[in-house]
């Protein structure tokens, strides 16, 4: 592990002995400050918001002063100086502006899906380290039931009330739990440590246990609703439309002629003279092609559209689909049961009122759909989550 990770890891070790426990809300507030990736998204969209206003500007204005100078006439004979100031047609600046506005629509929505994305890998993470946290838990108790049994079939293998398999079976059961404790520590670490960068490697704690409460989603069509006026790419797709929209009307008017008005003062060895300049250009060749490409960019941004809402519908009933099987699923599981049913089976080995193989043949058992249980649920949350990603 590299020097600089182990001593940010240390100062965040060191750090959580002195912080409040955060909800997965507080530990997305402190992320969406802190991020590295959404701070330069955020100047990368100013920076491109700039750009769009200065399209927009009038042309610099242009000075020239030429000297004349005549054989047999000592100095400069004449003079001349002209100050031009160029600009389009004056309908082309409003139409400009309104798909200059259009555009800093399309540039504040991609940052804020981008937002959404980041804040979203960001909940799972913490979700995943509720899943971890509930398994240690599991794994502690398996731990604690394993010692014990230890500890009384040792007792009972010295009176010749049991077994060496017996004993050798509870070590064994010892060994591969400490097998999964261990993946359970080190895939927590590796959460921690992708939420730890994604918070700007700034120290924060996240021990939950339980998840946050969710409403039971019933209504589709309401579900639809919300989802296709609030959807993040969706809106950012809409604007792009609205934008490229808007630029074709701006190329429509740039067959119009751009002005040029100035100022222009001539001086001679015994006059001078001042005028205006009055002038224009026709963009006959720089215009060529540009509405074929400014007809095609507005297609394209619509047919993009199109495909993202038809996405957008798609993966809408598919979530609300698998959300229904996977809710299905957990009521299957009765958790009070199960873990009631461990304490049964411990008593009764404990007791001698069952073998120490059957015990563990029934526990695994329980283990097991303990375990399922526990991955469906988080497999839930996080599906719900992406349900509700807009309200991030």
């Amino acid at each position: 592990m590299p020097m600089r990770l182990k001593y940010i890891l240390a100062m965040a070790c060191c750090a959580f002995t002195t912080m409040q426990a955060q909800t997965i809300d507080e530990v997305l507030s402190m992320i969406e400050r802190n991020n590295k990736a959404l701070q330069a998204q955020a100047q990368a969209t100013q920076a491109a918001k700039l750009e769009v206003q200065a399209q927009n500007n009038l042309e610099d204005p242009s000075v020239e002063y030429s000297p004349f100078y005549t054989r047999g006439i000592t100095g400069m004979s004449s003079s001349e100086l002209v100050v031009t100031q160029g600009f389009d047609f004056p309908t082309l600046y409003a139409a400009r502006r309104q798909s200059g506005k259009w555009q800093q629509e399309t540039l504040d929505r991609q940052q804020s899906a981008t937002r959404q994305g980041i804040l979203l890998t960001a909940k799972n993470l913490c979700l995943d380290l509720i899943m971890l946290n509930q398994q240690q838990q599991l794994l502690d108790e398996r731990r604690k039931n394993a010692d014990e049994l230890l500890a009384l079939f040792e007792k009972r293998l010295e009176e010749g009330d049991a077994g060496i398999l017996e004993v050798n079976k509870i070590k064994m059961e010892r060994m591969s739990v400490q097998t999964e404790v261990a993946r359970n520590n080190a895939a927590y670490r590796t959460a921690l440590q992708q939420l730890l960068a994604m918070n700007g490697n700034l120290p924060l704690e996240f021990s939950e246990d339980t998840y946050p409460e969710i409403p039971e989603l019933n209504d589709y069509n309401a579900l639809y609703d919300e989802v296709m006026s609030t959807d993040a790419e969706l809106l950012a797709a809409d604007a792009n439309a609205q934008a490229t929209e808007k630029a074709l009307k701006v190329n429509r008017q740039s067959w119009l002629p751009k002005i040029e008005v100035g100022y222009r003062r001539n001086t001679s060895l015994d006059e001078k003279s001042n005028g205006f300049l009055i002038g224009g250009s026709l963009p006959i060749f720089s215009n060529r092609k540009k509405g074929r490409i400014a007809r095609a960019q507005a297609l394209s941004a619509q047919l993009q559209l199109d495909d993202t809402r038809l996405q957008a519908e798609a993966r809408v009933q598919s979530q609300f689909n698998e959300m229904r099987q996977l809710r299905e699923a957990m009521k299957a599981y009765d958790v009070v049961l199960m873990h009631k049913t461990l304490r049964l089976l411990y008593e009764a080995v404990t007791a001698g009122q069952l073998s120490i193989i059957d015990f563990y043949v029934e526990a695994d058992n329980v283990y097991k759909n303990l375990q399922a249980y526990m991955e469906i649920e988080n497999q839930y949350q996080k599906l719900m989550a992406e349900i509700y990603k807009n309200r991030l």
